[in-house]
């Protein structure tokens, strides 16, 4: 098992947000969580992630207990964070942006930054033609590339996604969700919490539905999409 959340609690000060949440995730998923707003799906990625603390429970990743180890630490496990906003350096080039996202593996033998650029601009060629650009001045659709290409430049063994297509234009959504598949296709593990419920639960091989900061529902995303109760609670209509 790649990663094994049990019974996790967590929140902000006085606040809890997370009340006791299991699941599970294979080597090789894409795993999308959903769910109304407010429901914890954030803050539980934030916990996984290193950036929330958690109250009680374990996050075990490929056997190794996370929990309360903070963030810099948890991306040397090999687990990198793309969070919702502010996930670039708007000042610095695309370059220097992918320069950043490679501190942690410093000095470290097996590293070779040259060569995980190049896999980072096979994924996304605008981010090579870019490369010496300011990162602020690109569209919302390449600052978020910018974005997963700083995470995908350390070859994480889990790739943690915060609502990776909002305030994308609607043209733009499907391309992000194609390169998102193509990036777990090529083998990277993806966990994510996505507004388009849809879209996201039709490409992913499982799903997860939190309410009240509580596990719902969990089925694959196929399972969940058929769901009559999942469809008029969570869904929407198309």
């Amino acid at each position: 098992m790649l990663l094994e959340l049990e019974n996790v609690v967590s929140g902000y000060g006085d606040a809890i947000i997370v009340h006791g949440v299991d699941m599970e995730m294979s080597d090789g998923e894409m795993v999308t969580i959903i769910g109304p707003n407010g429901a914890g799906k954030s803050t539980l990625l934030k916990t996984i992630v290193g950036v929330v603390e958690p109250r009680e429970g374990s996050v075990v990743f490929e056997g190794t207990d996370l929990a309360g180890k903070p963030p810099e630490d948890i991306v040397k496990h090999g687990v990198c964070y793309v969070r919702q906003n502010d996930n670039i350096f708007p000042n610095l080039s695309v370059m220097e942006n992918l320069k950043m996202g490679a501190w942690p593996a410093e000095g470290e033998d097996w590293f070779d930054f040259d060569e995980r650029l190049e896999e980072v601009y096979e994924q996304f060629p605008v981010l090579e033609e870019r490369a010496d650009q300011r990162a602020g001045s690109l569209s919302g659709g390449q600052q978020q590339m910018v974005a997963m290409g700083t995470a995908m430049i350390l070859d994480p063994d889990l790739l943690v996604l915060d609502e990776p297509s909002a305030g994308l234009a609607p043209q733009l959504v499907e391309e992000m969700f194609e390169k998102i598949v193509d990036i777990n296709d090529a083998g990277t593990p993806i966990l994510m919490v996505e507004q388009n419920a849809r879209a996201a639960l039709k490409r992913s091989d499982r799903g997860i539905v939190l309410d009240m900061g509580e596990n719902r529902f969990q089925g694959t995303g196929e399972e969940l999409l058929d769901s009559e109760e999942v469809a008029e609670l969570y869904l929407g209509t198309d």
